[in-house]
């Protein structure tokens, strides 16, 4: 069962201490003299072996374990200095242990690079009392060999003589926990100067932390403790929009789905709701059944949401891996069960790949209920298609479209609507650890849909899983999960994972194709007085202004820009950015998470062009770990990016190789969802 209880219907409230107020309380000269804070020995096992440090316990460290490893499958590790206490070293992820360092004084605060695995409960970096033993704080890992920085404020052990206790009492995949850089002189502070954002200090759940939290975004939807992934039972229902999304409670991790659920006057200012679906008590500790995704319509004042119920075969022999429910709510928060469920017992046969994701619509053509399923075979996506006159009792109709290999094997998460005068079919696929949401722009005869333009929607790395519906102003909103399953998550360490993006407005581009941009309600978000440019030419780097927190409107005249490649930086500081490119020459724009810090480094493309009059329009979301950037053309790129430093929050324009022309910028603060 799970541990996690539904809050209280409530917004979350800003946080009374922003980040950085709390690290400068930390890095202030303290008010009272106190004995100064010593470290342990050897903190960064630069000797190349464990001088310093005493096995308490088990063969999960040795000597070999103080790697000069730079790299992993992965990417680098991302230790300081050239070695690092890496826990697969020695023995493994089958082998258990634990290590102690020497003892040392405490300070007001200390701070550390942790990777390996996470299970609080059996991999973790401890601070330990000497006197009683006492556990005062402990860090588990993120499922990452990258390392990210932890900071501790030990204020209150100031004084005191402590260790640190490295645990490994886990076997299997991710059984072991790496430490590097123990610091507890100015532990916030980098070797440059720069300030580490304070990672390790959440407590979970609270509404309160919000703010507080250096990669939590503030405007767009994230859950309280745990994991979420696909949004789901996207509906404007009773004049409110509701989201729903897949969620686990009781760990910042995939594990047995509920749907959590939230909702919001204008889609963009958000209040929790109890959790609306559960999964069954599991089977036995590895029982992974649950509520997947699926989608919500308004029945005439009632809401029905239809939603795919897995049920793990492998605590359950015999049992039909994936149907269909449907449950119902008269008040939009309350959810009962049909008692007639599955209203879809078994998939189809061609069904290999899976039968998930169910899809509601209301078909104009035979003004009938429909429902479209996620499935594939043979190596082919396809989606199938069924009818109902009540919601309840299902008939098959066939399947509604397919594909011919080259675009995936299991389409996930369908929508088909109208949209301009055509019909659009989105689907999402999973291949190779890499995630996309790809379209079709056609026609739909009740029957079948037939293809006339496809593309992908979003060229960046996280987007994936978009549910798409009407408002009650005709516009097709969507709403998509900002990850991947390929992707890092350094929130962990902070008690969460995922994040959906801000919802989007569909429309046709120009070429036929499917294209997006903020709802415009985002212009409600605006907090503070915005930074305003008007027509001005660049050479070299011009930065406008600073936020983590901000939306950044601008036009580049091409006509008028000598250069070839246009830049725009963002989460900007010495130590790294993440930076938007714009060659003219080709029309492709890039956004490079190379230096972002923590997490997934990439680049990704997409083609843009400029409006009717030569000007190249962008409208860029930043919101602490994310960045959404869309064109005046409908093109997007999305990413997760989790910048190391306090200081990276600079806005900047660049050009290389001539002059850069703005017809004008504007950089908005924008305040919290929450509040």
């Amino acid at each position: 069962m799970s541990r996690w209880k539904a809050p209280a219907l409530h917004r979350r409230t800003p946080a009374l201490l922003a980040t950085a107020a709390a690290l400068a309380a930390l890095l202030a000269p303290a008010a009272e003299a106190k004995p100064r804070a010593t470290g342990p020995q050897n903190p960064d096992f630069e000797t190349g072996d464990l001088t310093g440090w005493t096995v308490q316990s088990g063969t999960a460290f040795s000597d070999a374990s103080a790697s000069a490893e730079k790299e992993y499958w992965g990417g680098p590790f991302n230790q300081h200095g050239a070695r690092h206490l890496w826990g697969f070293a020695a023995a493994g992820d089958d082998a258990t242990g634990r290590l102690a360092s020497s003892p040392f004084t405490a300070g007001r605060a200390i701070g550390f690079l942790v990777a390996g695995g996470w299970d609080p409960e059996k991999l973790y970096v401890a601070l330990v009392r000497d006197r009683d033993g006492k556990v005062l704080a402990r860090q588990t890992g993120l499922d990452d060999e990258a390392y990210v920085r932890i900071l501790w404020d030990t204020s209150s052990w100031a004084g005191e003589q402590v260790h640190l206790e490295v645990v490994d009492d886990k076997k299997g995949g991710w059984g072991h926990i790496s430490l590097d850089d123990v610091r507890t002189e100015n532990p916030a502070k980098d070797d440059n100067g720069l300030t580490f954002r304070a990672l390790g200090q959440a407590r979970q759940p609270a509404a309160h932390d919000y703010a507080a939290d250096p990669l939590r975004p503030q405007f767009h939807y994230t859950p309280y403790q745990g994991w979420i992934n696909d949004p789901n039972g996207l509906v404007q229902f009773g004049g409110r929009h509701h989201l729903f999304s897949q969620f686990y409670p009781d760990a910042p991790k995939w594990g047995p789905m509920h749907w959590a659920h939230a909702d919001s006057p204008d889609a963009v200012h958000w209040r929790e709701l109890p959790v609306a679906l559960k999964p069954p008590p599991p089977a036995t500790p590895a029982d992974a059944s649950g509520i997947f995704s699926g989608s919500a319509v308004d029945d005439d004042g009632m809401l029905t949401v239809a939603y795919t119920r897995f049920t793990d075969t492998a605590a359950h022999p015999g049992a039909t891996p994936e149907t269909v429910e449907i449950a119902t709510s008269k008040d939009g928060v309350n959810f009962a069960p049909y008692d007639g469920n599955p209203v879809i017992a078994e998939p189809p046969p061609g069904s290999a790949a899976g039968f998930r994701d169910p899809y509601l619509f209301r078909d104009p053509t035979d003004d009938r209920w429909k429902l479209a399923v996620g499935s594939g075979d043979g190596g082919k996506g396809k989606i199938h298609l069924y009818a109902s006159d009540d919601l309840k009792d299902w008939s098959y109709s066939g399947v509604l479209a397919g594909g011919d290999g080259t675009d995936g094997a299991m389409w996930e998460c369908p929508a088909l609507f109208r949209l301009g005068g055509k019909w659009v079919l989105l689907t999402s696929v999973n291949e190779g650890g890499k995630s996309v949401q790809q379209y079709a722009v056609g026609t739909y005869d009740g029957q079948k849909f037939t293809a006339e333009k496809r593309g992908v929607l979003d060229g960046g790395g996280d987007t994936y899983a978009g549910q798409v519906y009407a408002d009650d102003r005709g516009r097709q909103l969507m709403t998509a999960w900002m990850s991947d399953w390929s992707a890092k998550e350094p929130t962990r360490v902070n008690g969460w994972a995922g994040a959906q993006t801000v919802t989007r407005e569909l429309f046709l581009r120009r070429d036929g194709g499917l294209g997006a941009r903020p709802v415009a309600e985002v212009a409600k978000l605006a907090k503070g007085d915005p930074v305003r440019v008007g027509a001005k030419t660049v050479t070299g780097d011009w930065r406008i202004g600073r936020g983590d927190t901000a939306r950044l409107q601008a036009g580049i005249d091409l006509k008028r820009t000598g250069a070839d490649v246009v830049k725009v930086r963002l989460h900007a500081s010495p130590a790294e950015a993440t930076e938007l490119r714009y060659e003219k020459s080709s029309g492709t724009l890039t956004l490079d998470t190379t230096r972002s810090g923590y997490g997934t480094r990439d680049t990704y493309t997409t083609h843009a062009e400029p409006d009717a009059d030569g000007v190249l329009r962008l409208d860029i979301l930043v919101d602490r770990s994310s960045v959404e950037v869309f064109t005046g053309d409908g093109a997007t790129l999305t990413a997760r990016v989790y910048p190391r430093y306090a200081e990276s929050t600079g806005v900047e324009f660049a050009a290389t190789g001539g002059s850069l022309r703005l017809t004008g910028a504007k950089l908005t603060p924008l305040g919290s969802s929450w509040s």
